[in-house]
């Protein structure tokens, strides 16, 4: 580092700043804006990444953030890169999204629970002309590893070849959603067999669940405190599973069969029968609350609670 504390680079602005440094900015450039801001007459500051202050504000909030969540943090050279692309995005699915979701957050703030709804965007209009599905909620199953106070899986594997690593990654990870798992054999002896502390248990990734003892009836406790949420899963050994397939989860839905050809008049899009809903839901309809999914046609323009038009 060199006297303010920032990695050496060609170009000043290509040098990477160091935490104090970039603590500094903050401090420095938070009293610029501040009175920038008191000398428009609208009291309001305008974004402009030709304005020093201004990027030099965003390169050291940006920095500061990335450390905190363990992102390689960028030059002012890359900030203002990544900044001058940025194209707004508003009249997208992501904003129609956002404003359900800020409907049904006003029921609950309210304390009109019953009045809130589950509602799914769907691709196409269905045979009623309309994008967005509300339905009502469906009660916790207290056998899901999602809506139970204390969540347990039953996981189908080959504890002699599927691996630590796989676990973490294809199943923790991948399938369950965990980002950083701390993982500990419940067998009365504290074992961990997966550390989110870096370096820790590296060694045993490639090594073979069956290697730390773990077989059928096993319960594994895997922790991930940056979610604050706990998964107990328990293990089944079998030698029978089909070649391609490194796991089965208990209670999974097997995959739908084809779809026969809609009946005329429907615009393409069969009747769904109430019991098929969840499944169907996975196919065709993309929860308001995801990230995946998006709208190639029709455009939404009134929603109110239960009542959505489309305008073609």
């Amino acid at each position: 580092p060199d006297g303010n504390g920032t990695t050496a680079g060609n170009l000043k602005d290509q040098q990477m700043w160091s935490l104090q440094h970039a603590t500094d900015i903050l401090g420095t450039t938070l009293g610029a804006l501040k009175v920038a801001r008191q000398q428009r007459e609208d009291k309001q500051l305008v974004w402009d990444k030709d304005d020093a202050e201004s990027l030099d504000f965003v390169t050291a909030v940006a920095n500061l953030r990335a450390h905190v969540f363990g992102i390689k943090r960028k030059s002012r050279f890359e900030c203002k890169a990544m900044a001058g692309n940025i194209i707004p995005a508003i009249a997208t699915t992501n904003a129609v999204i956002a404003g359900l979701v800020v409907m049904e957050a006003f029921k609950i703030l309210q304390g009109r629970f019953s009045e809130c709804k589950t509602i799914y965007l769907s691709k196409q209009p269905n045979f009623r002309k309309k994008l967005l599905v509300p339905c009502n909620l469906e009660k916790p199953n207290l056998k899901c590893y999602v809506c139970s106070s204390k969540p347990e899986v039953t996981l189908t594997l080959n504890t002699a070849t599927l691996t630590i690593k796989t676990f973490e990654d294809r199943i923790l990870k991948e399938r369950f959603g965990l980002v950083a798992p701390d993982v500990e054999i419940l067998d009365g002896k504290g074992t961990i067999v997966i550390s989110s502390e870096e370096g820790e248990t590296e060694e045993n990734g490639p090594r073979p669940l069956a290697a730390f003892g773990i077989g059928s009836g096993s319960r594994l406790q895997a922790d991930d405190f940056l979610q604050n949420y706990t998964l107990v899963v328990n293990i089944q050994h079998s030698d029978e599973l089909a070649a391609d397939v490194d796991f089965v989860v208990d209670g999974d839905v097997p995959a739908p069969e084809p779809e026969a050809e809609a009946p005329a008049g429907t615009n393409g899009a069969a009747p769904v029968a109430m019991e098929s809903r969840k499944r169907r839901a996975s196919e065709e309809l993309v929860p308001v609350d995801g990230k995946r999914g998006r709208s190639e046609s029709g455009d939404v323009v009134a929603v109110d609670d239960d009542v959505i038009q489309i305008i073609s």
